[in-house]
């Protein structure tokens, strides 16, 4: 278990699974851009969506970002939604994953577990394309750069109000 002070980044999703890649890719370029930046630090992580590995990925954590894929009807690939769920919140966000078990049991379980993070936001991308291939449609494609930036504001917010926490 990490200490009640980490900042932990998962982008959830499937590579080889065209759209739901965006976590993945957003996750990519957080590393691309680590350094000095705000997101030097953070634990910076991929994952299929499995409930016990994100579990894993986030327990003990002060703040946990996730992005994944989502699907709305009627969607606009490219979108972005932001979730937030605060330690005592609900026990589960409405489900937005592209994938059938995941984000919102991961949550769940986690929560009767006592494994929340402090904090956990959620970014999820609205996707065009879910069949097997790789790359992202162009929509998805210009969303991960702005993506990269609101993680890195959200982790900088974040460090700015929680007093004792590392810079």
């Amino acid at each position: 278990m990490r200490a009640r002070d980490s900042i932990v980044v998962v982008g959830v999703g499937n590579d080889f699974r065209q759209d739901d890649g965006v976590g993945w890719a957003v996750v990519t370029r957080l590393r691309e851009r680590a350094g000095d930046g705000p997101t030097a630090g953070p634990v910076l992580a991929t994952c299929d969506g499995d409930p016990g590995r994100l579990i894993g990925l986030w327990a003990g954590a002060s703040l946990a970002v996730v992005v994944d894929a989502a699907h709305a009807h009627p969607g606009r690939p490219g979108r972005v939604h932001r979730l937030e769920l605060a330690a005592g919140g609900p026990a589960r966000p409405s489900s937005t994953s592209s994938h059938g078990l995941g984000l919102g049991e991961a949550v769940e379980l986690a929560g009767a577990l006592d494994l929340l993070p402090e904090r956990l936001v959620v970014y999820a991308v609205e996707g065009a394309r879910t069949d097997f291939g790789t790359g992202l449609s162009p929509a998805v494609a210009a969303a991960v750069e702005p993506l990269a930036e609101a993680v890195e504001d959200e982790i900088a917010r974040y460090r700015a109000v929680a007093p004792g926490r590392p810079a």
